[in-house]
């Protein structure tokens, strides 16, 4: 019986190549794009059940049309707003990896709510200029309400965690509802109501047609006057102007921010129209929030598995929806 081909656009390192032909078991010949003639690459993409791939650059604009035939094109990325997709065949199923970064994701928020909270780096400039505020008060994150814009994997991830702080949890998602064990969940419609209830937010929704900007003046003016703002998600969620006037006006308001308007990977560069650094009530890592060495394996494992269901004929997970569909 002739198996199935999943064809890998990028190239891996031996080790990693071996995982995936682990994962993939039986059920699926590896086809590894990388190095292949035009032509050997042309007959595995005509004949690939499913596609693996970083990014739709990897792929010629000759080649986009010839995976027209696959059951899913998988993407290694949670979010795919900066890939383009024109070219590619219409009809074509595509999947992110959503879910997959949720973990060590879900863990950086909830160190960068603790480091505002606790006014960690605040202090920590403080004591560098001999400044002993002893009894300046930080606060706990205990018996607040920790608001999660955006109720996935990261999002629930987040969630078991904030509430092992003593956090009640507000979550908001496409649906209005889940299984989890929450206090309150609404649809996006209901968006004001979370910022209104919300201690910490946490933004872990992806960028989308309906999500971009969703966060302008009008929104943070319901919010806390010390609310704690985490995004982790892509910065065009946010209105770039109305945060940096807010915290300066609002300086006991605080923004955690991974995910930043202008970045390297999607734009080539990093860029800030305001001097968002230089205010006390800022804080900001490199969109490294998934960066940990131990979590590529099981990311690779996770698309591949995803792969494989659309193979057997079955509904893969984490499907791209057509307002996610930016580029």
């Amino acid at each position: 019986m002739t198996r199935a081909t999943l064809a890998v656009t990028f190239a891996l390192e031996p080790r990693q190549r071996a995982l995936v032909e682990e994962a993939a078991g039986a059920e699926a010949q590896i086809v590894w794009l990388a190095g292949l003639d035009p032509a050997a690459r042309a007959a595995a993409l005509r004949s690939a059940g499913a596609v693996l791939a970083r990014h739709t650059n990897e792929l010629t604009a000759d080649e986009k049309p010839l995976i027209a035939g696959a059951r899913l094109l998988q993407m290694m990325t949670a979010g795919i707003d900066y890939i383009p997709l024109a070219g590619l065949p219409p009809g074509l199923t595509i999947a992110s990896n959503r879910g997959g970064f949720s973990e060590p994701m879900a863990e950086h928020a909830v160190a960068l709510a603790l480091a505002a909270a606790k006014r960690l780096l605040v202090e920590h400039r403080n004591l560098e200029r001999g400044e002993f505020n002893q009894f300046t008060r930080n606060r706990m994150l205990a018996g607040g309400v920790c608001g999660i814009y955006g109720y996935g994997g990261i999002g629930a991830a987040t969630a078991r965690r904030m509430r092992g702080l003593g956090m009640r949890i507000h979550a908001l998602n496409r649906s209005g509802r889940t299984g989890d064990d929450v206090d309150w969940i609404g649809a996006p419609g209901r968006l004001h109501e979370l910022l209104r209830a919300s201690d910490v937010l946490v933004i872990a929704t992806p960028l989308t047609r309906t999500t971009h900007l969703s966060i302008a003046a009008s929104e943070l003016a319901l919010m806390k006057e010390d609310a704690i703002l985490v995004n982790l998600a892509r910065g065009e969620i946010v209105d770039e102007d109305a945060l940096y006037r807010h915290l300066c006006v609002h300086p006991r308001f605080s923004a955690c921010l991974d995910a930043w308007w202008v970045e390297p990977m999607r734009h080539g560069a990093f860029r800030l129209d305001h001097p968002f650094l230089d205010l006390p009530n800022v804080i900001g890592s490199p969109h490294n929030s998934a960066m940990v060495p131990e979590l590529y394996d099981g990311v690779l494992r996770y698309a591949v598995a995803n792969c494989l269901r659309a193979i057997r004929g079955e509904a893969p997970e984490r499907l791209v929806a057509d307002d996610e569909r930016m580029g």
